[in-house]
């Protein structure tokens, strides 16, 4: 069975830091891309950070310079470290594990942006 856990989400003040993790089980995970979207009230999921099975790294426009993806492959988990944070990185993000026409989807663990 395939489980995606998300963990490390909360309350932060502007310009502060947030780190991410990712958990899979039940795949092998260094075949996947492994990805962290974000999906704020009223607006579409987006993606914010990817990084593929070769290590190739992917991030949104709006989050470059600020956060980082990084993968562990010997313990099947995948970070995402989140600096400088505004009030417009608020939303719930969500851990994807994708391959081919596989996705797999965490449940998603909220981060607020506030002072």
């Amino acid at each position: 069975q395939v489980q995606v856990v998300e963990s490390g989400g909360g309350l932060v003040q502007p310009g502060g830091s947030l780190r991410l993790s990712c958990a899979a089980s039940g795949i092998t995970f260094s075949t996947y891309t492994m990805g962290w979207y974000r999906q704020a009230p009223g607006k579409q999921r987006e993606l914010v950070a990817s990084i593929s099975s070769s290590g190739r790294t992917n991030y949104a426009d709006s989050v470059k310079g600020r956060f980082t993806i990084s993968g562990d492959n010997a313990k099947n988990t995948v970070n995402l470290e989140m600096n400088s944070l505004k009030p417009e990185d608020t939303a719930t993000y969500y851990c994807n594990a994708k391959k081919a026409w596989i996705d797999y989807w965490g449940q998603g663990t909220q981060v607020t942006v506030s002072s």
